[in-house]
This record gives C-alpha cells, structure tokens and sequence, in this order.
C-alpha cells in the first residue's frame, strides 16, 4: 500500500471530515425550485467548488453575494443529518496543530458551524471561500493553506473528495488522497491513491516529516 512523506496536511471539509451531503443537497434544491431552475442540474455542479461559482454558472441574472449569503445561512443552520465523518476526530487530533489545516469551498462562517457542530477543533489555519480570489480546481486555495502553514506546496499532502479539489491540489503541486464519500472511485482517478474510509489513514509522526500511510484501498 502506497505511502506519502509530507510536513502538513491539508483537508478538505464537507465530504472529509463532515458529512453534510444531506444539508448541501436539501438547501440547493430548495434553492433552485425558487428560482424554477433544476434541482438536478444544479447539484451536478454544486459540490466542491465556492458557492458563488454555483450562483454563477446556475443563475448568472442573480445577484450572487445575496444569495451565497442567504444559501449558507441556511446550509449553517441545516444540521439534520450532518455528521462528523468516522476517523475524522481521531485522525486530525494525530497530527501536530501545526502541521494540519482546513481548505474549504464554504464561507469562514459555514465551516466554522460545521467544524463545531462535528467537535473537531478549530485548525490554526483554515482557508475559506471568501478568503481567495479564486475557488477550486483553481491552486489558489490549496496554494493559500500552504503559505499559511508555511510549508512549500510540495510538501503538502491533500485529502479530497472532489474531482474540483483533486484538481486544485494537483495544480498546487501537492500529492492527494481521495475518499469515495461523494464521488464514485472512477471520477477520483486523478488522486495519488483512493480510500473508502478515513480510518484506510495512519499517521507516522517524526521530527519534521509526517508519513500518511494508506493501509487499504
């Protein structure tokens, strides 16, 4: 089983350490019904990437910083089904705080409810949408964590679930691993390895190097 060396790692959120594709999925089918667009279509775009990239290319009419704002409004205060996903308390709390952020799609204040509501501590260093300029499969957020992380980008280790963040890491420079907690294996294949669970993780820690060994996939 494959192995990576790395001095930081850097999560996605929702998909990897929280589930909340039940949330996500409910708030923008409401929000495309009242807007009589196709709940369909839109999902098909929605994850992984900023909400405002979603208003966007789903309603460019729309005047889009009111309608983030009411989407994760709602989204923050939708928790019926949101869950921490399993390993992921016990996997970020083996990591050295300083070694580990959060790249997220969602807005400082989603991912901070997010984080809270799951009991996963607040990381030192958490990139949100409305902290770049450009969202994922653009680098600039992974590019971002490793900045404030102070590590070069490639010595940053990646976990995703989205085709949109994989591609993001990879233009950052960064290895990825894919967790199939929203996408199929088949769309993941850009990832340096794939895993059905967090728990498919361990890592080894040394003095300045982090080992992330993947023990299935």
């Amino acid at each position: 089983m494959p192995s990576f060396l790395c001095t930081a790692i850097l999560f996605d959120l929702d998909g990897v350490l929280v589930d909340s594709t039940g949330s996500v999925s409910r708030q923008w089918r409401i929000w495309a019904e009242e807007h009589q667009l196709n709940p369909e279509e839109v999902l098909s775009i929605a994850h992984g990437v900023r909400t405002i990239e979603v208003v966007h290319a789903a309603a460019p009419w729309l005047e889009a910083t009111a309608e983030v704002k009411r989407i994760e409004e709602r989204e923050a205060s939708d928790q019926d089904g949101v869950r921490l996903m399993p390993g992921a308390a016990e996997l970020v709390r083996s990591i050295p705080s300083d070694r580990w952020g959060v790249v997220t799609s969602g807005t400082r204040m989603l991912a901070t409810a997010r984080l809270k509501y799951g009991n996963i501590p607040l990381p030192a260093v958490l990139v949100s949408a409305d902290e770049v300029m450009k969202g994922k499969p653009d680098p600039e957020p992974y590019l971002t964590g490793a900045r404030l992380l102070r590590r070069p980008p490639q010595e940053c280790l990646v976990i995703e679930d989205a085709p949109a963040g994989i591609q993001a890491a990879k233009a950052a420079g960064m290895s990825v691993i894919g967790i199939t907690s929203t996408y199929p294996r088949l769309e993941l294949a850009a990832a340096d390895a794939v895993i059905d669970r967090l728990a498919a993780m361990r890592i080894k820690i040394s003095k300045d190097r982090l080992e992330a060994v993947v023990t299935e996939g």
